[in-house]
């Protein structure tokens, strides 16, 4: 009966375990080799609004840019052709008057003027204690999460959650790092919310292995795991599909300012589900989790006596 009831997870934790490691060190090696492609947000530079009168082509916006001497610009069109949205680096010689000459250099026809609107500045001091406070968000927030999965459950269980979120991390910046996509706020603020979802997905089956091993005596810990595992697996797929539903909606229907965002959130999300099944819960059971760690002895005659 127990058997024809649950799914073996377990049986290729091993596997599992050298192909995340493959693809950590990767990951790793990619970071620390060729680096992220920091956004403004992080380097520092200027992004600004621009609305013309009419279409406009973005080579053309790009040309009159170079030419009125602003370097390594990015354009882009916003929801209309005839928006579009500029990003670049900072420019030496117009730190004074960088909204002044941006509205000089985009004015190349006169047949359809333009609108400076919301342009925004970021020193490359700034965008570098951005960065060192963002790594320091990211490392303080594993750290509270392992405080409170070890004050809920064990210790066990909390190294295993913050190996985990860690795997999703290092992943999701990874990938980020392997193809060059640029790694700004946005994506910090979606990798942080993946450690908040992935520790929730875990906590459910966290949760489901304490009440399993305190009903379940006769039956080894790989498989009480496996049957907690299988019991909140429908769960786990639910929310996981209705959540990928809403961040396929962000990324084609929100539009440039959230296509990364949503990207971050599309990895996380397939790498958290698959962490929390294998990674957090092989930890555990390698650091030699069983009945003893949630059941409570019961005291004998023998132990009352002095």
């Amino acid at each position: 009966m127990f058997e024809e009831r649950i799914i073996r997870f377990m049986r290729l934790r091993k596997p599992i375990a050298i192909v995340s490691l493959v693809f950590v060190l990767v990951a790793l090696g990619s970071f620390f080799t060729r680096g992220l492609n920091l956004g403004q947000d992080f380097t520092g530079g200027t992004s600004a609004e621009i609305n013309y009168l009419k279409s406009v082509d973005q080579d053309a916006v790009l040309a009159a840019l170079h030419k009125a001497g602003f370097h390594d610009a990015i354009v882009q069109h916003l929801d209309r052709a005839s928006d579009v949205l500029v990003r670049m680096p900072v420019q030496k010689g117009h730190e004074t008057s960088i909204s002044a000459d941006l509205l000089k250099a985009v004015n190349f026809d006169a047949a359809n003027p333009a609108v400076v609107k919301q342009v925004d500045s970021v020193g490359s001091q700034v965008g570098d204690e951005l960065y060192q406070q963002s790594v320091l968000a990211v490392v303080i927030s594993l750290f509270l999460m392992m405080v409170y999965v070890a004050f809920r459950f064990r210790f066990k269980f909390a190294v295993g959650a913050v190996v985990s979120l860690a795997h999703d991390v290092i992943i999701t910046v990874g990938i980020f790092s392997i193809f060059g996509w640029p790694f700004d706020l946005t994506v910090l603020a979606a990798v942080l919310a993946l450690i908040g979802y992935s520790l929730n997905d875990t906590i459910v089956v966290f949760d489901r292995i304490r009440e399993n091993f305190r009903k379940l005596r006769k039956y080894t810990a790989e498989e009480v795991v496996d049957l907690s595992l299988t019991e909140t697996l429908r769960r786990t797929v639910m929310t996981v599909s209705t959540v990928i539903l809403v961040v396929l909606a962000l990324l084609f229907l929100g539009g440039p300012a959230l296509k990364w965002f949503s990207v971050a959130l599309l990895i996380g999300l397939l790498v958290g589900t698959y962490s929390s099944i294998y990674i957090a819960t092989s930890y555990a059971l390698a650091m030699g989790l069983s009945k003893e760690d949630f059941v409570i002895p019961v005291k004998t005659e023998e132990d009352d006596r002095p």
